[in-house]
């Protein structure tokens, strides 16, 4: 019987991978690693910690009583304390030096930083896995003529794998923001309440360069390469600012891939994966609808606007700690990963099982491929003794009779009209030979191939990319 409320992300949306970077036991495990790397830091640098207490601590990491949290917690009102307090119950040895010289922020805010960098690296195997699907889509279809559209009304015809350019290359500018950001992941090391490191200058007697080596120590540990210059009790805000930023512009990039998918369905032009004995309506047996593009583009718009929680959160911290920040943080970063991870799934699905009905495209090209080559057809016109001026007046007047005849319903012959017309100097049999598609899709084939190639080696990459989950 389920009789409270579960999150979708749980029971629906993300992945195993993800829900586990984002658990109890990943978030708790990781707070007493840290309080181990610490204890280890100040024993190293002097302080009088025994190697006992070290092995009583990393004994314990993993066996987190979470009833016994649940209890403390309820009479101290602290988390963090509660949890020292049942770390110290099964290592009792070592219970006087866990949390030596430390604030709340150190397990809290680097135990942050240590999932947001496992969750980047993961969302960065999704994302290589979606440029990867969409790739192979592009460079099947590089070719295939398609009519364009401007402000959704038919215009020059492009090719199918040259759209499709426009969606990688979205994703392919995500991945290089994606990148720079997990390059530039900062650790906040141990600061104390105010970040100004006074409790480590009384415990390291002033010592300057221990409390900097023990800062880097234990970044090092966990992964990092360097600290934050400068911090109050908290890590910088922008930080998480900065990670939803990305997130978000991956979901723009997801959105309008989804959304453009499901014009081109609406169209009969393109069809996402449909399995056999999937319902595609309760009422209407017949439906197939894009359920899975549309639901990117409901996660998408989630995440899009989740991203201004961080955005409102790093422009209001008060001085050197509020915490106001808390609550949101543990719903809005957690969340804003979920709705990625879940994003990112849907769009390696889509683009993998995303076919193209050939037939139906060539019918919309050839529908209005005669409106298109119009223009050509002038000037062969003119380059046979015709008047400009008169052939495009000819032209003018047919297609708007055309239009009109479209709109009722009817299927002009547009071709045939202008074959008769004596100003043109060429036979309907001439005019037919003008309106091979191929002739106007421009450099839409060349500028595909010439893209794939570029990026190649970035979606060959994506089988060979694995996050470093190691908590």
């Amino acid at each position: 019987m389920k009789d409270k409320f579960e999150s979708p992300f749980s029971s629906r949306y993300a992945s195993e991978e993800m829900l586990t970077l984002f658990s109890p036991d990943t978030r708790y495990v990781t707070w007493r690693k840290l309080w181990l790397a610490l204890a280890t830091a100040e024993k190293e640098l002097g302080l009088p910690i025994t190697q006992n207490q070290l092995d009583e601590l990393k004994a314990h990491l993993t066996d987190i009583d979470y009833e016994c949290v649940a209890e403390r917690e309820k009479d101290v009102k602290h988390d963090v304390m509660a949890h020292v307090y049942a770390f110290g119950k099964v290592a009792p040895a070592a219970a006087g030096i866990i949390h030596l010289g430390a604030t709340s922020c150190y397990v809290t805010d680097n135990a942050d930083l240590v999932i947001y960098r496992d969750a980047l690296l993961l969302i960065k195997k999704e994302l290589l896995a979606s440029i990867k699907s969409l790739w192979a889509f592009a460079d099947k279809y590089k070719d295939l003529p398609t009519l364009g559209y401007t402000h959704y009304q038919p215009a020059q015809l492009v090719t199918v794998g040259k759209r499709a350019c426009l969606w990688l290359q979205d994703f392919v500018t995500d991945l290089t923001d994606l990148n720079r950001l997990i390059d530039d992941m900062k650790f906040l090391g141990c600061r104390g309440t105010t970040g100004t490191e006074a409790s480590f200058m009384e415990l390291f007697d002033g010592n300057e360069e221990k409390i900097d080596e023990m800062n880097r120590r234990i970044a090092s540990k966990f992964g990092f390469s360097s600290c934050f210059d400068v911090c109050g009790q908290t890590y910088t805000r922008k930080t998480d600012s900065r990670i939803l930023k990305v997130l978000s512009s991956i979901a723009e990039s997801a959105m309008k891939f989804a959304t453009d998918s499901r014009l081109l369905q609406h169209d009969g032009e393109t069809q996402e994966s449909f399995g056999k004995k999937q319902i595609g309506s309760s009422a209407m047996a017949y439906k197939s609808n894009p359920m899975h593009a549309e639901r990117i583009c409901s996660l998408a718009r989630y995440l899009m606007v989740d991203s201004m929680n961080a955005a409102m959160t790093a422009s209001s911290q008060w001085l050197e700690r509020t915490l106001d920040d808390s609550a949101n943080k543990r719903i809005s970063m957690c969340e804003g990963f979920l709705a990625a991870d879940a994003v990112l799934r849907l769009v390696a699905d889509v683009a993998g099982g995303l076919t193209v009905n050939e037939k139906v495209v060539l019918k919309h090209v050839k529908e209005y491929l005669p409106f298109i080559a119009t223009e050509n057809l002038m000037m062969e016109g003119v380059k046979r003794g015709g008047n400009r001026q008169e052939l495009h007046e000819l032209v003018r007047t047919a297609a708007v009779r055309a239009k009109h005849m479209m709109r009722e319903g009817e299927t002009p012959d547009l071709l045939a009209d202008l074959a008769k017309e004596k100003a043109f100097r060429m036979t309907a049999e001439e005019m037919e030979q003008m309106l091979d598609p191929i002739l106007y899709t421009g450099r839409s084939a060349a500028q595909a191939k010439a893209y794939l190639e570029k990026i190649r080696p970035i979606a060959e990459s994506g089988e060979d990319i694995s996050p470093d989950i190691s908590l």
